[in-house]
């Protein structure tokens, strides 16, 4: 008794399915089903691990679709829904067929979020392929259950000529209440029209029990809740994967319609080649005979040329050109035979040709990334710009001769160019030669939780404060499966959540909500969520993408990209080249733009130029100062380059390779040795050379592979086996290396013991050591962008801003830090300012109008055609615009409307015209009146006169009065349209007050044990859990410098309003040094607002009467008194005396009005007290 099942949906249909291939295999195989078929909606996306993971099981993999059919008129009648078809691939063709069929389908015909398949497609592309009817939901199935038999017939005999001996009637009995009727009616045509009849049975989930969990996972596809009742419910019970024995079951009326899915699956008999890589062919030079030069020949031509060019650029003097040219010419022979003789020439000629193209196009390319910057091939091709051979780095860690595997370099371009290369590579290859590569979002532990909480109907808080439970850490895998008893069946690649989060089980007992929480989030985690596209994959096949897989373009996207991942893709032979964006890149083009824009002394200006022994920008990296230094702006690295004090390229390589988990242990030590702190010990003399240059420490991998080689007397492609052996740490093979280590250190005379000792320090090390290449090549980026903000720091800053310029939390940091290399920034400027932070002279820089909050692209470009009479505004004369009405009047008010302009005012680009900000924002309503007004009378030629109202005439109105702005005022506007403050300091609003009693600057502070009263604005508070408890951690910034700050929870307990984002503090507090981050950082013990450090630290209010009656004293006690609390020493009273004085005549008195008449000093008081004083009402520190 056998059956195969031919219909299933896995988790790869995305909207529906919850079966993980690996189970559906292992569930075929334990049933003794000899096939099984993968025929998810529409799709491919799992076929490949399908067929890899059935063929490990001993199943035969049928691969296969479940399709939707475009209803066609004659066919299908006035039915405008979608019929379903199912596809199953018979051989190659077919194989290649489907893959077009599902390509054309995503990429040219989406209705309704799914791809559509047309009948006439079927003409060209049917052969190869075992087409079933589609049971109740295909077009035969739709027209027997409306009744009309005529026209199922039809269609039966329709489809039956598409794919001829090929098709089948499907029937199904899922427990839907549609099947039994189908069953009745599809038999008799079958038999009327001598049609195969087959059973299949629609899987959906892997047992019944599943049920639930396949229902959520739809319900989050579709946005919907479980307990919806007007929800479709589409899935039963009974779609999870049945035997064959309840399948013989279920149609022992009809064992033909069983036999016939073993006849399919004989039928059927597709290979899949996989892991055989299969290179497009490029393009070689036409040779004098007409045929194109040899492959091996062109690449090894084309590198000894371009190992000339870089050997003259990199010794300039012939003599001694020559004395180094053999060591590089043998080094390249080596390669260039390895490389040959792996068949990857046409690899390396392919990624030379695009790099190539994209420098000489005003494309910039990354020094190198990752291994690949080993090669010297690939430096003399120009694909990475770094001399492996002085700076030590191995081509055996980039492509081993002892261990065959695709080279694979990743290509980092500048963000704003990318795209172009891309393009050029479609245009070369052929657009259908290209395409991206899919990635699948999987449901992670959180968002399972926050998915099911939602179709559950659980109240967002209560489910939040499950799910953060979940730990964060970027990079870890994290499963809510409860913890296996016998620690041998742990997954080691997971983090069980129960077991770091015991609360987590804990509220699962308790709570019943939480408990079927966990076990229907249990279910879906880890599921496919989602279809994506890889970061920066790019695939080039030798001819259309199509002949290996399928494509598949997102709805509302115009960029297809290939049904399988970038491992399935590599599995089938598809070369994967990465295409990475670098914002770091666009930065450094647009300086060197600004750079050879203002500085004539530089026109030709370029980075590979550059010295890379300047002692400036070692001192920058040695003082910690690299905010915005690529690789090396984080607090923690900027504490260590001051610890390590770097004086060359090389310390930064190290320094860059060591800053992460594991090797971060060994940083004092290098610190130390290199400050001759610490004497430089290396494990065996041998090694000197091998550590020299990280003062005998162990910092990269190519160090343990020099280390095999010189004291193990392993070659350096056998030295990658060993580190790659060291890195997996498999006992038995490691127990093998270490006798080949033993065997070759012994004929050094090298003692068993000591030979042990350096192995497990290499074995200790390999587990984390870093690549060189690929610190080498981001180090030398860090150096460039060094060099520029020690050399040409108006460019540096206008640079990194402008690509910042969305972001307003790095802007503020970048401006604080330019402030600290004395530039001064300009406000934004309508008659000056681009869509760019401009460099106007060495020390100033002109606000970017791009990151003014509410403006956007297009109102910027408006405004820049309107000044410069550019666009539709050509020959109009454009120039400045002389008022807000004029340039309301010029503009495109359709790109640039109110908002924009009021944000831009808020901001300061209109203070060269109207410097009262208050008023001109009044204004704008008003100016596009006038504007509108002007338009209409121009566009009706002068004909009718309106009067000589402002609404009609040309003469520009006056702006609309209102109260000035104060300066508290003026930069709270500000901030709404920059996201903070440039125009000057929100503390300046309370500055000469403070500083009667808070005298000390921030930048004044000093390492004291003394206690300091500081004041000034709260930023980026924070609380954190510490190793005594919460702690609150903030910045107090007075506007000559900031200090972080950190005080216990308990200080802010009753006042949480002072821990919130520019408020005025005062804090008491002791300095000490900083040591993680550097600089000082300030213990706070005490706190008060305004108000509270007047009734601390003022003596009295004066206020000064003049003749008249008596003050309102009492009104003023009542509506502000002094606050009471209690203590150990009793009653506390916080308020600030009065003393009156007063002048009658030619007599004056001082009445001081005693404790009893002591107030609360806020800012309503005091105005009431000034108000009653004509303004003589001060409050006296001294």
């Amino acid at each position: 008794m056998s059956f195969v099942h031919l219909r299933t949906h896995t988790e790869y249909s995305v909207v529906d399915g919850t079966l993980r291939i690996s189970d559906a295999a292992a569930a075929a195989r334990k049933d003794g089903q000899p096939a099984l078929a993968i025929t998810d909606l529409n799709n491919l996306f799992g076929a490949v691990k399908f067929y890899s993971a059935c063929r490990g099981k001993g199943v035969q993999p049928l691969i296969g679709a479940d399709v939707l059919l475009e209803p066609q008129a004659a066919l299908t009648g006035g039915e405008k829904q979608a019929s379903r078809l199912l596809l199953l691939v018979q051989n190659k063709q077919g194989y290649l067929n489907l893959s077009e069929l599902l390509a054309r389908a995503w990429v040219g015909n989406v209705q309704r979020n799914q791809a559509w398949l047309k009948w006439e497609w079927f003409e060209t592309l049917g052969e190869g392929l075992i087409a079933l009817s589609g049971a109740d939901l295909g077009a035969v199935g739709m027209a027997l259950l409306a009744g009309d038999t005529e026209r199922a017939a039809m269609v039966a005999h329709k489809l039956a000529e598409l794919f001829p001996g090929r098709f089948y009637l499907e029937v199904q009995r899922a427990g839907l209440p549609t099947n039994e009727a189908h069953v009745r009616a599809a038999a008799p045509l079958a038999a009327q029209l001598q049609l195969p009849l087959v059973a299949t049975h629609p899987i959906q989930f892997l047992e019944a029990d599943d049920f639930d969990a396949h229902e959520a996972r739809v319900c989050i596809a579709e946005g919907e809740t479980l307990a919806n009742p007007r929800r479709i419910k589409r899935f039963t019970r009974d779609q999870h994967f049945k035997t064959a024995a309840e399948m013989h079951q279920l149609f022992a009326d009809l064992p033909s319609a069983l036999e016939n899915t073993l006849e399919i699956a004989r039928r059927c008999h597709l290979t899949l080649v996989l892991g055989k890589p299969q290179l497009p062919d490029f393009p070689t030079p036409v040779l004098a005979d007409g045929t194109r030069m040899p492959m091996d020949a062109y690449f090894r031509q084309l590198s000894h040329e371009g190992l000339e060019k870089r050997l003259v650029a990199l010794f300039p003097d012939e003599a001694q050109r020559e004395k180094e040219r053999p060591r590089y010419v043998e080094r390249l022979e080596f390669e260039l035979g390895t490389i040959i003789k792996m068949g990857f020439p046409g690899y390396f000629l392919i990624v030379s040709d695009f790099i190539v193209w994209a420098k000489a196009n005003g494309c910039p390319v990354g020094p190198g990334r990752g291994s690949g910057a080993g090669s010297l091939v690939a430096y003399a091709l120009f694909i990475t710009d770094l001399d492996p051979l002085y700076y030590k780095l191995l081509f055996e860690r980039f492509l081993n001769p002892e261990r065959v595997s695709m080279p694979d370099f990743d290509i980092d371009f500048c963000q704003g160019n990318r795209d172009r290369v891309i393009e050029y590579v479609k245009d070369k290859y052929g657009r259908e030669a290209v395409s991206q590569i899919a990635t699948f979002g999987t449901m992670a532990s959180k968002a399972a939780l926050r998915d099911v909480g939602r179709v559950l109907g659980m109240g967002y808080g209560h489910v939040d404060s499950v799910a953060k439970l979940v730990p964060g850490l970027p990079g870890k895998t994290y499963t809510l499966a409860p913890v296996p008893a016998d620690p041998k069946d742990k997954d080691g690649g997971v983090i069980y959540v129960r077991e770091e989060v015991p609360e987590l089980e804990q509220r699962e007992k308790a709570e019943e909500e939480v408990a079927e929480l966990l076990s229907l989030a249990i279910r879906v985690e880890g599921l496919v969520r989602n279809v994506g596209m890889h970061a920066g994959g790019v695939l080039i096949a030798p001819g259309k993408i199509t002949d290996f897989c399928p494509l598949y373009q997102q709805p509302g996207s115009d960029s297809a990209v290939s049904q399988y991942d970038k491992d399935d893709v590599e599995a089938i032979g598809l070369v994967k080249f990465d295409f990475l964006g670098l914002a770091t890149l666009t930065i450094l083009e647009l300086a060197r733009t600004y750079i050879r824009q203002r500085r004539p002394k530089l026109a030709d200006f370029d980075y590979e130029k550059l010295p890379l022994n300047d002692a400036r920008v070692y001192k920058l990296f040695s003082d910690g100062l690299t905010e915005a230094v690529f690789q090396f702006e984080s607090r923690g690295m900027q504490g260590m380059l001051r610890e390590a004090k770097p004086t060359r390229l090389e310390d930064l390589i190290a320094l860059n390779a060591m800053f992460r988990p594991g090797p971060m242990e060994n940083i004092p030590s290098f610190c130390a040795r290199k400050n001759g702190k610490e004497d430089i010990v290396y494990p065996h003399p041998l090694l000197g050379p091998v550590l020299d240059e990280t003062y005998g420490i162990f910092v990269y991998q190519e160090q343990v592979m020099q280390a095999a080689q010189v004291l193990g007397g392993y070659s350096l492609g056998g030295a990658d086996l060993l580190r790659r052996a060291m890195g997996k740490k498999k006992a038995e093979e490691m127990a093998k290396h270490r006798g080949i280590f033993r065997e070759g250190a012994a004929k050094l005379n090298i003692a068993p013991e000591k030979a042990d000792e350096v192995f497990d320090l290499m074995e200790k090390f390999a587990g984390y050591g870093f690549n060189k290449s690929h610190a080498a090549a981001y180090s030398l980026l860090a150096y460039h962008t060094a060099w520029i903000k020690v050399h040409c720091t108006a460019e540096f800053y206008a640079a990194n801003m402008t690509i910042e310029a969305d972001n307003t939390d790095k802007l503020k940091v970048l401006l604080a830090d330019a402030k600290l290399f004395g530039l001064s920034f300009q406000p934004p400027d309508v008659n000056r300012g681009t869509a760019r932070f401009e460099p106007v002279d060495d020390k100033t820089i002109r606000y970017g109008l791009a990151a003014v909050k509410g403006t956007g692209q297009g109102a910027i470009e408006a405004i820049v055609a309107a000044r410069e009479g550019l666009g539709a505004h050509a020959g109009a004369g454009g120039g400045p615009f002389h008022s807000l009405f004029d340039f309301c009047a010029r503009v495109d008010r359709k790109a640039v409307n109110k908002r924009a302009v009021e944000a831009l005012v808020k901001a300061g680009a209109f203070d060269l015209l109207h410097p009262d900000r208050a008023s001109t924002l009044a204004s704008v309503g008003l100016a596009f009146e006038w504007a509108d007004t002007q338009e209409a009378n121009a566009l009706q030629g002068g004909l009718f006169d309106f009067g000589d109202s402002h609404g009609s005439s040309t003469q520009e109105p006056a702006l609309v009065a209102v109260p000035a702005w104060d300066v508290r005022e003026r930069l709270v506007q500000e901030k709404t349209a920059i996201g903070f403050y440039l125009s000057g300091h929100l503390f300046d609003a309370w500055k000469d007050e403070v500083r009667r009693f808070a005298r000390r600057p921030i930048a004044e502070l000093v390492d004291s044990r003394e206690p300091q009263l500081l004041a000034g604005i709260v930023t980026d508070p924070r609380s954190v859990n510490g190793m005594r408890g919460k702690v609150v951690i903030f910045k107090l910034d007075d506007g000559t410098e900031a200090v972080e700050a950190v005080a216990q929870d308990e200080i802010f307990a009753e006042r949480r309003d002072l821990m919130t984002e520019d408020t005025l503090l005062l804090v008491q507090g002791k300095v000490q040094p900083d040591r993680f981050g550097g600089g000082l950082r300030l213990n706070v013990t005490q706190v008060w607002d305004l108000a509270a450090a007047r009734a601390r630290f003022g003596r009295y209010l004066s206020v000064q009467l003049g003749a008249g009656a008596a003050p309102p004293v009492a009104d003023v006690l009542r509506l502000w008194p002094a606050k009471r609390s209690e203590d150990e020493h009793g009653e506390l009273v916080q308020g600030l005396p009065i003393r009156l004085h007063l002048q009658r005549g030619g007599a004056s008195a001082d009445i001081d009005l005693g404790d009893d008449a002591r107030f609360w000093p806020c800012d309503e008081a005091l105005g009431r007290w000034r108000s009653l004083a004509q303004g003589q009402a001060t409050v006296v520190y001294e």
